[in-house]
Order: C-alpha cells, then sequence, then structure tokens
C-alpha cells in the first residue's frame, strides 16, 4: 500500500494537469473553423495599414519618450517601495508580526494586472501620464519586493549574525552583511522587472494613461491604419532594442 501510495503522490501532479488540458479543450467551445476564415480579414486589415504615413513620426516619438518616462518613473518608485517592505517581507530580518502582513500586501499588489490598475488611476487621477506612472509604480512594487525578499531570505546569515553579535543594527547588518550577497540578485530582477515595466507601459494608454498606446488607440478608432501601422512598427522596434540592452545589462551583472 505504502509503494501504491508513493506511486500515486508522484504521479498525481501530472494527472491533474491533464485533465486541467481536457477539461478546457473540451468546455471551450471554441470553433477552429472560424481560424481559416479569419485568413482573409486579417490579410485585408493589414492591407489597410500599408503603407505606413510617416507624416506622424513626431507624434509616435513623442509617445515613445512618454512612454520610456512612465516606465523610468515608476520603476524608480517601485524600487523606492520595495527597499522598503522587500525587507519587511523578509524573515531572516524581520518579525512574524511584520512578515505576515507585507507578504499579504504584496500579494495583493501583485494580484491586479496592470491595465486594471491603470484604469483604476485613471479613474482617481484623470487620464495623462500620472495614472501611468502610478499603476506600474503599485503593481512593479508587488513583484520586486517579492524578489528583493527572496533574495534577502537565500544569503548566508553567518555574516548577519556576526554583525547582530557585535551590537550592529538592521540597517547596519542589511547595509554591510545582507546587500552584498544579494546585490547581483537584486540588481538582475530590477533590470528584468524595468523591462517589463517598459513593455507593459506600451499598453497603458489604451485605457488613456499616457504613452503610444494612448495614439495608437487614436488612430485605430478614427480609422486612420496607416498611421497605425508608424506606431506599431515603432513600438515593435522599441521593444527589440529594449530586449537587446536588458540583455547586455543583465549579462554584465549576472
Amino acid at each position: 500500500m505504502t509503494g501504491r501510495a508513493g506511486a500515486l503522490a508522484s504521479w498525481w501532479p501530472g494527472l491533474l494537469v491533464a485533465a486541467l488540458v481536457l477539461w478546457s479543450a473540451a468546455t471551450l467551445e471554441a470553433d477552429l473553423s472560424r481560424v481559416a476564415a479569419a485568413g482573409p480579414r486579417l490579410g485585408a486589415f493589414i492591407a489597410r495599414m500599408a503603407p505606413p504615413d510617416l507624416s506622424v513620426w513626431p507624434e509616435v516619438l513623442d509617445g515613445l519618450l512618454e512612454t520610456l518616462r512612465i516606465a523610468v518613473v515608476g520603476t524608480l518608485g517601485a524600487i523606492l517601495l520595495s527597499a522598503i517592505l522587500g525587507p519587511a517581507a523578509a524573515a531572516t530580518v524581520s518579525p512574524g508580526w511584520i512578515v505576515r502582513p507585507a507578504r499579504v500586501l504584496l500579494a495583493l499588489l501583485r494580484a491586479v494586472p496592470l491595465i486594471i490598475v491603470a484604469m483604476l488611476m485613471v479613474s482617481a487621477v484623470g487620464l495623462g501620464p500620472l495614472p501611468g506612472i502610478l499603476a506600474v509604480l503599485i503593481h512593479g512594487t508587488g513583484m520586486l519586493a517579492k524578489y528583493y525578499a527572496e533574495a534577502i531570505d537565500d544569503v548566508d546569515p553567518a555574516a548577519s549574525a556576526a554583525l547582530e553579535s557585535a551590537g550592529a543594527g538592521l540597517l547596519q547588518r542589511l547595509r554591510f552583511a545582507v546587500w552584498p550577497q544579494m546585490a547581483p540578485a537584486a540588481l538582475r530582477d530590477t533590470i528584468f522587472r524595468f523591462e517589463l515595466n517598459l513593455r507593459e507601459s506600451l499598453i497603458l494608454g489604451v485605457v488613456g494613461a499616457g504613452g503610444i498606446g494612448l495614439h495608437i488607440q487614436t488612430y485605430v478608432r478614427s480609422f486612420q491604419f496607416e498611421k497605425a501601422a508608424t506606431a506599431t512598427l515603432a513600438v515593435v522596434a522599441a521593444v527589440l532594442l529594449i530586449e537587446a540592452l536588458n540583455g547586455a545589462l543583465r549579462r554584465r551583472v549576472a
């Protein structure tokens, strides 16, 4: 019985995934025949976007730069908040009565998708880049502080314990014992989070939170597909450039 129970325990995760896949496929009611019919319509839509209207390049560039500013300022705010909430959520440096509420707060910040946070911020502060900055800050903090907390919990506690026995306070232990060990992981995660924030900021304009997404939404709604093509190509080029630059930075800090 013990052998059968062990075998069942090792197989049940795979069986659960298989059952989930089968249930999804059987109940989704997706008509695959519509995919073939979508080809001509998609081709006609793309044809309406050609050739791109390059006359809107100045305002497209302004939108891209605004998106960059949203991501930079929002990520900076997330870093500052995470520098506080990360140690608060780390069990190796904070007491349990602080760790548990901090982790619950971070889970709540991560649970709401960025686009929903942006919609809430637009409702609260109005249109423009400010709701985008707040959305990136809030959602980014939920992830970045979690990364920092995990990096802190993974360090060797011996150096921190030695400093504590010598009378060092929490900030001194974090600065001289924890940070040197966690710095590579923290820098890598911060760069990766900035890349994600920048990518996600590209679509925040769809809900009125500023950036290049607002231009794309305006062009599509007014049936100016040639202008939308220019903005879309600019977004693709920006994403590829961002990925290349962040890949180089991550290799430097790895």
